[in-house]
Order: C-alpha cells, then sequence, then structure tokens
C-alpha cells in the first residue's frame, strides 16, 4: 500500500520535518558525485557497523564512534531507499511536529532513529555492514502517529490483483500492517537469510515511538 496523504491538517507549519527531508536530499545528492568506492568508504565512515559499536561497549572504538547512530541518519543507498522514506515522513511527520512542537519532534526523531539503530545492532552484533538510512527514526514518526492521531485515515493506493485503488483506511490499520510487515520480514531475517533491509531497526524505531509520543507530549509547568 502507497499512502497519497492522511486526513489531519497541521495547525503550523512544519519547519524542522522540512528542513528534515531538505538535508536528506542534500546529503543524497552529494552522494550522487561520488564513485562506488567513495561511497563505500562513506557509509563504511559514517553508517553503523554493529561489530565496531559494539566493541565502543568492550573499550575497543573510541566513544565519538557512537557519532554513526547519528550521521546514519542521513545517508541512503539509492532513489528507492530515499524516495520512500522521505515520502511517508511527508504524510505523517508534519503532524507529529504539530503535535510535539518543533525542538520536540527534532528530538524525538533523533531519539527513535538512534534507539532502532541500537535494537538492530542487538540482533546483529557480528555484522560488519553498514546501515544507513532514515527508517528508523521515521519508524518512530510512524509510531507517535498512530498512538496520538488514533481516528485518522489515510488515502492510499491498494494493489488488488493486477490494479490499483484508492481506498480511504484508518490510520490505525494502515500503520499496523505497515509494522506487521517489519515484523513478519524481521523475524524471517533472524533465521540467517541475508537482507539488505535492517527491519529491526524498523521495529525498534516504531516501538520506541509508540513508547515515547506521550512522555514527549508532557508539559512541563
Amino acid at each position: 500500500m502507497i499512502p497519497l496523504r492522511d486526513s489531519v491538517r497541521p495547525q503550523n507549519k512544519p519547519v524542522i520535518n522540512w528542513i528534515l527531508i531538505l538535508v536528506s536530499f542534500l546529503v543524497f545528492f552529494n552522494e550522487l558525485k561520488l564513485t562506488p568506492p567513495q561511497l563505500n568508504q562513506l557509509f563504511y565512515h559514517f553508517g553503523v557497523i554493529p561489530a565496531e559499536a559494539v566493541a565502543v561497549l568492550n573499550g575497543i572504538n573510541p566513544s565519538i564512534y557512537l557519532a554513526t547512530f547519528f550521521t546514519a541518519m542521513f545517508l541512503h543507498g539509492g532513489w528507492v531507499h530515499i524516495l520512500g522514506n522521505m515520502w511517508f515522513l511527508w504524510i505523517f511527520g508534519d503532524n507529529v511536529e504539530d503535535r510535539l512542537g518543533h525542538f520536540r519532534y527534532l528530538v524525538f526523531y533523533l531519539v527513535t532513529g538512534v534507539i532502532g539503530s541500537i535494537v538492530f545492532v542487538l540482533t546483529a552484533p557480528d555484522s560488519r555492514v553498514p546501515i544507513v538510512g532514515a527508517s528508523g527514526a521515521i519508524a518512530g514518526v510512524l509510531g507517535g502517529y498512530i498512538v496520538s492521531f488514533p481516528r485518522a485515515k489515510v488515502l492510499a493506493l491498494v494493489p488488488i490483483f493486477f490494479f490499483l485503488t484508492l481506498m480511504e483506511i484508518p490510520a490505525v490499520i494502515f500503520l499496523a500492517f505497515w509494522f506487521f510487515i517489519q515484523l513478519f520480514n524481521g523475524a524471517v531475517s533472524l533465521g540467517g537469510l541475508a537482507n539488505p533491509v535492517a527491519w529491526w531497526a524498523h521495529i525498534g524505531g516504531f516501538l520506541a515511538g509508540v513508547l515515547l509520543i506521550k512522555i514527549f507530549t508532557l508539559k512541563v509547568d
């Protein structure tokens, strides 16, 4: 299912959401200028390598390596990767930012993204393949959305046999189905099957969003 828009209209301009999308595209456009060896080096230098992250805990790697948990969010592995991520962020991020406010939304985005990467590291601690992308953070936004806007609806393109049909689906059902796909593929990946998608980063980010959104919406007097 491909979301086209949701039924909730934000009251304020989603400035941070726009900036996150813009920065992600600017970084990606610079990636396109690199040769394959240079791009590979970029991913290994600024992506999260689970085995290297674990080495930090063992005192082998300098703690500065932990910065890759943030830099990895702004790297993407191709057009499909970045367009899919940024489209979901465009559809759902504006409302979560409207609910949290600009600064809290930025912190929420980064925190859930980091948690998503940590969950992936825990599921593949020996991997030396770097993970990149904003998927964990965007999954966190989706988790925050499903809690904050349970009555919202999503207009989506839904494949029925060989045709695409427009359907308005309750956001809870749409996002629950999305999460089920991540969970199913994540479970399959634990069986040792090679997969280029960090499913457990999506799962961890989504659950972090569900659990943390209420904390981030608490008002401090």
